[in-house]
């Protein structure tokens, strides 16, 4: 016998409303489809400046677990799980961080990455079961992220994170939400209704991305891996990369080419430490003395290396 399903209210919550300015969609022209769309995307970015100062308070609480050797684990479904991935998986190239610094849960598993797994986000118990597989602990922040707020699956590993010890975020689009009240700390976007009533992989999705990679990389900056607004940690995967690299060097010390060519060679292709060796005039191994004592804040290693 299939067991009944818990009834929800959805009338509520901003994100399920109808869109007075995409009323008769499927009636409009493409053109009009677009610009409907484009407008209400225009909308986001303000929602999200309004939440900035709780944005910030958030990038604190990750740079300070990061450098205190924590991790950044985000937890979503749907939509949301998968910007949290997109998030996570790009941190390692673009910071050169550990892969396990900043993680990702999502509700299915990595299949709900390529397809939905839309069952699994009504479980509390698996949200919990799987949070607690990355055992986490004071040193950690968790990020709970669901555009109603109500997601059981989220909510119970925000839930679980936060009697661990963790430091747990909630970013939702409503106010007043289970995930706002389950978390220290609330980061609220309020995109309003979506142009295709209740679908948040639009505007919620949007603002989720954008906040994601607002406190992602605001607490990699304040770690110090970015030297003015260059991504100095970059991997040098291939050619584009390798290229990129020498392209900071030059941005970051003023050299030429060739200058920046024999310093990252001698620097073991390492752009943080060529940097400190030009801009100190040091060697190799104090360049990376400095980086090591500062733990890996570029700036400062150059002003630890002078002296």
């Amino acid at each position: 016998m299939t067991p009944r399903r818990r009834q929800i209210d959805l009338a509520h919550l901003t994100t399920e409303q109808a869109n007075r300015a995409s009323a008769d969609l499927d009636l409009k022209s493409s053109l009009e489809v677009a610009r409907i769309i484009n407008r209400e995307d225009s909308k986001v970015a303000a929602a999200v400046k309004r939440a900035l100062p709780q944005i910030a308070r958030g990038i604190d609480l990750i740079a300070d677990a990061l450098k205190r050797g924590g991790r950044l684990i985000y937890v979503g479904t749907g939509t949301s799980g998968r910007i949290a991935a997109l998030d996570a998986a790009e941190c390692p190239p673009t910071f050169n961080t550990d892969p396990t610094t900043v993680q990702f849960v999502i509700a299915g598993g990595l299949k709900a990455l390529a397809g939905a797994v839309e069952a699994d986000e009504d479980s509390a118990e698996l949200g919990a079961r799987e949070i607690a597989r990355r055992k986490p602990g004071r040193k950690d922040v968790v990020v709970g992220i669901a555009a109603s707020g109500r997601t059981p699956f989220t909510v119970a590993a925000i839930a679980y994170a936060r009697r661990q010890g963790a430091r747990t975020i909630a970013v939702t689009s409503n106010h007043d939400s289970q995930l706002e009240r389950a978390a220290h700390l609330a980061i609220v976007v309020e995109v309003g209704p979506e142009v295709i009533s209740g679908s948040t992989r639009m505007k919620a999705g949007t603002a989720e991305k954008m906040v994601l990679n607002i406190l992602s990389s605001g607490a990699m900056t304040r770690l110090g891996y970015v030297y003015g607004n260059l991504m100095v940690n970059v991997h040098q995967k291939n050619t584009k990369l390798i290229e990129r690299a020498l392209t900071i060097l030059q941005r970051a010390t003023g050299v030429d080419r060739e200058v920046a060519q024999e310093a990252l060679a001698q620097a073991g292709q390492s752009v943080p430490v060529a940097i400190v060796m030009l801009k100190a005039g040091v060697s190799r191994p104090r360049a990376q003395r400095a980086i090591k004592v500062t733990a890996g804040h570029v700036r400062k290693a150059v002003a630890a290396a002078r002296k």
